[in-house]
């Protein structure tokens, strides 16, 4: 039962072919980006993504894993049919906080899949820390495959990114993205549903590298919805828990 309710959710997210995830019209990234990015589908109607930051393990949200439910991987085939993927095991921060995150708070809102096989066609990304001092205006890199359209699950299954800068006061607990074209003065660009999880980017050195994870968004001047703010987890106090986790499943990075 639980293989049909997660097959039939992931050809409704998937079935749309003018798919575009991240609300604004993001781009699509078929580049060491695309290849990297994930869709996580859960047994209770969630869809998530995620970063593949070794052949067989995933980077995500404590969120998008809640405790009680399975969860697949969403690969497509030649033919463009979506199959689903076994995880083997999944684990979330324990200092995570579901409530501190339903309120945009800062909490350690990352967590790990393992998969019982490498992906064909998929390749990982680096891990890292943000670059410090944390500073407004910083700019950094969205992917997701969330959809275009809030409450439109047939809009999303692309991956899609964006170019964001930092807002506020950015720090080791949080950073919050805006477009900096519309400052969250007005619809822009950002995270929406299905793109919790999905990797946040800094170019340090001339390479993308994943310094964080998508935790929330909101509307244009923080109403309810997308496009205004795009919340993240930065991974400068959790990365020592991945690589500890990894290394205890057999998986080091």
């Amino acid at each position: 039962m639980r293989s049909t309710i997660l097959i039939s959710l992931a050809l409704s997210i998937l079935g749309s072919s003018a798919a575009q995830c991240l609300v604004g019209g993001a781009g699509v990234r078929d580049d060491e980006i695309g290849r990297a990015v994930i869709t996580i589908v859960g047994s209770r109607g969630n869809f998530c993504s995620g970063a593949l930051i070794a052949p067989t393990l995933v980077l995500s949200a404590a969120h998008c894993v809640t405790p009680g439910a399975s969860y697949k991987i969403v690969l497509y085939d030649a033919q463009r049919q979506p199959q689903l993927l076994a995880v083997k095991r999944v684990a979330d921060h324990p200092q995570f906080n579901a409530e501190g995150i339903k309120a945009h708070r800062a909490s350690a809102d990352v967590a790990l899949l393992q998969l019982a096989e490498p992906l064909p066609g998929k390749t990982a990304l680096p891990l890292g820390v943000p670059t410090e001092p944390f500073a407004a205006g910083q700019s950094y890199l969205v992917a997701g495959i969330g959809v275009a359209a809030r409450g439109d699950g047939k809009s999303g299954g692309t991956v899609r990114a964006a170019q964001l800068t930092s807002t506020s006061h950015p720090g080791k607990l949080q950073i919050r993205l805006v477009d900096p074209a519309t400052d969250n003065t007005r619809d822009g660009l950002g995270a929406c549903t299905g793109d919790s999880g999905g990797p946040v980017l800094q170019q340090q050195n001339g390479r993308n590298i994943v310094i964080g994870v998508v935790s929330w968004s909101t509307g244009a001047k923080s109403s309810a919805g997308c496009g205004g703010l795009t919340g993240v987890t930065p991974l400068t106090l959790y990365r020592d828990w991945i690589l500890q986790t990894a290394r205890a499943w057999g998986t080091p990075l």
